[in-house]
């Protein structure tokens, strides 16, 4: 394994090997799960929505979690063009990813009392806009880290480590903390004791993690020129021209943006509604609810790792599209057989989620091959704005299936609730149409259509 660290001297030919500089940017997803995972979807956003913080607090965590998902939209594409233009795009990965350092450990101080809700939900929701801000630097390295032949391995590797690591750590706090009436260390969860030391623990895990990739892959400070300085007006007036000259050029790039961004939101209404379905209609217990998710994280975690090589070889879109039809054919199943219980779920539930991981990560790489060279920051951070603007999508689709299984069958509507599987279908089919006519190719521009390694 090489660890000669990539700088703006090092040959191609060498830093685009698959070794260290490789896995060093892929520990990166493996530590921002405790974020991602642990804090969003498993332990802190339902500590903030418990009896311990009084009525109405999931109504304010969705009006505030809105509120971070506008900012995202609105300002991910400019800090990606500012980050390209100054060449400094490792220090502002660095920059935010210490900012949801400081911000998971700072959730420590959210006791479990209504008085600190706000203090809980301005920090989620902080912390929400750096993680997607140093997602879209990080996105942006992977053009040059890997080449047309490696870039599918490269990506699946990172995201599935990022499925698998969220699962370690989540693992760790729950049996360590969270499960046991006393826990490690005597933590116990009075006054929300053991919730606020895993937060500890995820912002500790994010600074370990991050490191690597920090101190490996160094900033190309020429890449700036003599570019001048740009504030916030010019900036976005700059974006504009871009976004009407990347349509100009290649309309599919845009097509994708759009295709992408629909599937894309109901991938993550799998995994969203998943447990829901899981409870309400298949009768499991919270228990297992936790023992599916961790399957369910696991399993998608290597299917992505796998599928990476599927990537290179039969490139991204067809990666994707069979991914889509898996997924829907299995949410079908689900729908169609859910009367013969849990067993049904466990089985398709489970083969959705071999398929998830795997069209995140191709999407991935589907538009890195069509990014020109030096607006991978730009070009990832609409990717990050039209993703936030279709996230009413999914759970739209889900309500309104549930709505129409009600009159369709009578039914009440937490007995409709399996009719749901129906909407992450619908979104699943219209992302997957509109993918069918865009074409990939790896720009000429593209720092991807370098040659790879002798």
């Amino acid at each position: 394994m090489s660890t000669a660290r990539v700088t703006p001297t090092t040959p191609q030919s060498t830093r685009r090997r698959f070794g260290w500089p490789v896995y060093a940017w892929s520990l990166w997803d493996w530590g921002s799960a405790a974020f991602n995972a642990v804090i969003t979807t498993f332990v802190f956003t339902p500590y903030l929505t418990s009896d311990a913080f009084g009525p109405g607090a999931t109504q304010k965590l969705g009006w505030v979690l809105a509120a971070a998902g506008a900012v995202i939209a609105l300002c991910a594409p400019v800090a990606g063009l500012r980050s390209d233009r100054s060449g400094r795009r490792t220090f502002w990965l660095g920059f935010n990813t210490m900012a949801v350092v400081v911000v998971s450990a700072s959730m420590f101080f959210v006791e479990a009392d209504p008085s600190r809700l706000w203090l809980g939900l301005i920090l989620l929701a902080v912390g929400n806009v750096f993680f997607e801000f140093a997602s879209v630097n990080y996105y942006a390295m992977l053009n040059d880290l890997s080449t047309p032949s490696t870039i599918g391995r490269v990506s699946g590797l990172g995201w599935g480590l990022g499925y698998i690591g969220g699962i370690v750590l989540l693992l760790f706090v729950y049996f360590g903390f969270i499960n046991p009436e006393v826990g490690l260390f005597g933590i116990t969860s009075e006054n929300g004791m053991d919730i606020r030391v895993t937060m500890l623990i995820c912002a500790v895990w994010t600074l370990i993690f991050s490191l690597p990739v920090l101190f490996t892959v160094r900033d190309d400070k020429s890449a700036r020129g003599n570019l001048p300085r740009l504030g916030p007006v010019g900036s976005y007036k700059l974006l504009f021209r871009s976004i009407a000259g990347v349509w100009r050029q290649d309309h599919h790039t845009v097509y994708f943006l759009i295709a992408s961004a629909i599937f894309r939101d109901g991938l993550a209404g799998v995994f969203t509604f998943g447990g829901v379905i899981a409870l309400t209609v298949f009768g499991f217990t919270a228990s297992e609810v936790i023992i599916f998710g961790v399957a369910a994280n696991l399993v998608a975690g290597v299917a992505t790792i796998a599928f990476g090589a599927l990537d290179d070889r039969l490139g991204p879109k067809r990666v994707i599209m069979g991914s889509l039809v898996a997924m829907i054919l299995a949410g079908l199943g689900v729908f169609f057989f859910h009367e013969r219980g849990a067993s049904i779920f466990w089985a398709l539930g489970l083969l959705l989620c071999v398929f998830v991981g795997p069209a995140q990560s191709a999407s991935r790489t589907f538009l890195a091959r069509l990014i020109p060279k030096g607006k991978e920051g730009e070009l990832f951070g609409l990717y990050a704005t039209t993703g936030r603007a279709v996230s009413f999508l999914a759970p739209a689709a889900f309500s309104l299936a549930i709505t129409l299984g009600v009159a369709v069958t009578g039914l009440t509507a937490r007995e409709a609730e399996y009719w749901g599987i129906l909407g992450i279908v619908l979104v699943l089919t219209v992302g997957l149409l509109l993918l069918l006519p865009v074409r990939v190719t790896v720009r000429s521009e593209s720092a991807l259509d370098e040659p790879p390694p002798a």
